[in-house]
């Protein structure tokens, strides 16, 4: 996706990472070095060449399950633990307070501030999570569109927020969530400062 496709740039990636991939080749080098042994001697006893084992390793190829049973069998491990990497693992984002990353999106120029909150984690489904602030002197703004859905939260100070046609007045304690291809954004600024949370969910393979 590009920037040209959805103006606010929220754009998730083309193609999926070799997640499963990459976690399988994590674990087998993880045990590897665990008991000591070098590529070339767990190549050797698992009866496949050095360079496709270096491959699985760094997650570029999908081992059959032939060549993993084979793995599995040349460090003495159950199959499944191979794959405890990929299904065990919890991925988490910390963001100390006032530490989100300030980005420049559509809408900075007119006084809006984003702070990233959290980081893209693995997985089919993305989600962005804003901490936004509009300042005295901020503009309205009405030109966001992008894949996913986004949900607001008010937190303070009172806005109208259009979406489509439509314009919603929110004030602390207000949520919105909508579909956000649509036009949306902050039309009136009723009360200033403001702050809301903004939490935008799309798939991976939008395009």
């Amino acid at each position: 996706m590009s920037e040209e496709d959805f103006p606010t740039g929220s754009g998730a990636p083309a193609a999926l990472e070799r997640r499963l991939e990459r976690a399988l080749g994590r674990q087998i080098k993880r045990i590897r070095r665990s008991q000591d042994l070098s590529v070339a001697d767990l190549a050797k006893t698992a009866g496949i060449s050095v360079g496709m084992l270096s491959k699985i390793e760094n997650g570029q190829i999908s081992p059959s399950l032939t060549t993993i049973a084979a793995l599995a069998g040349a460090v003495n491990v159950p199959i499944s633990s191979l794959f405890a990497a990929s299904e065990e693992r919890g991925d988490c984002s910390y963001v100390a307070a006032r530490k989100g990353l300030i980005i420049e999106r559509r809408g900075s120029k007119s006084g809006h501030v984003y702070e990233l909150l959290g980081h893209a984690l693995r997985g089919d489904i993305v989600m962005e999570p804003y901490f936004i602030t509009l300042r005295e002197g901020a503009q309205s703004f009405t030109g966001f569109q992008h894949a996913g859905i986004e949900f607001i939260y008010m937190l303070s100070g009172r806005v109208g927020y259009r979406h489509g046609d439509q314009v919603y007045e929110l004030g602390p304690g207000d949520s919105l969530m909508f579909d956000s291809r649509a036009a949306h954004g902050p039309d009136q600024l009723i009360e200033v400062p403001m702050t809301y949370l903004s939490i935008i969910v799309y798939s991976r393979e939008s395009s």
